[in-house]
């Protein structure tokens, strides 16, 4: 079956490939723009890209109830192994196949603290291979340079912040699309605080104007299908 990406607001997306359900970044509890609750996704992995709450969310509990593997830099995933949850621990510029597709973690430049002010490790975003695709997911980053790198791999699809203040805003998020070259470009990261609201149309207009990718704006709830 192709792939399908579904958006559940801010940075959290579930993707459904035809061996493994995956979640990323599952800030569903407290989150007014989420789609679905904590027990109404059933992930086989949940990736982590770094430990602030709106982003590791309710992993801890959806892994506890699911038996999912957390996939995380060492300190998640420590964190995750210690509170009695299965977890696969990586690091920037590593990479691991599952049975599901190959990981790779990626630079992000932001930070990582747990909720509690503890040490969260290096923040990341994912590069995954799955089903003869190339997806990025940019996680909590400022522009970087790099981006130029995962662009040279060949990318379908890549999710992008573009909420300002604590992530790239607009402006660099449509250079980031420039760096990555992808053919599909979805943002997320914005609107779910005053602090990060954006236009976000204005920016996929910007986005369709100065690159070649498909800006897609996606609600909570809705799916994009990668055939």
């Amino acid at each position: 079956m192709p792939i399908q990406i579904t958006y559940h607001g801010h940075a959290c997306f579930g993707i459904q490939t035809d061996t493994a359900n995956l979640l990323i970044d599952p800030f569903l509890t407290g989150n007014a723009m989420a789609d679905v609750t904590p027990e109404q996704v059933s992930p086989d992995y949940i990736l982590v890209s770094h430990a602030h709450g709106d982003h590791l969310g309710d992993a801890l509990p959806i892994a506890r109830r699911t038996g999912a593997t957390v996939i995380s830099n060492y300190e998640i995933a420590n964190y995750m192994g210690k509170h009695g949850v299965k977890a696969h621990a990586m690091h920037i510029g590593g990479a691991h196949v599952f049975p599901f597709g190959k990981v790779k973690l990626t630079i992000a430049h932001h930070g990582s603290s747990f909720p509690d002010g503890g040490y969260g490790g290096n923040p990341c975003g994912f590069l995954l291979w799955l089903e003869g695709k190339l997806l990025y997911f940019a996680g909590d980053t400022a522009l970087t340079c790099d981006m130029t790198l995962y662009g040279a791999e060949g990318i379908d699809v890549a999710m992008l912040p573009i909420g300002d203040n604590f992530t790239m805003g607009p402006e660099d998020a449509v250079k980031a699309v420039g760096f990555l070259q992808p053919k599909t470009a979805i943002l997320m990261h914005y609107d779910t605080f005053p602090v990060i609201a954006q236009d976000a149309q204005a920016v996929a207009a910007e986005v369709k104007a100065k690159t070649k990718a498909e800006p897609v704006i996606l609600k909570p709830g809705e799916t994009l299908v990668v055939a």
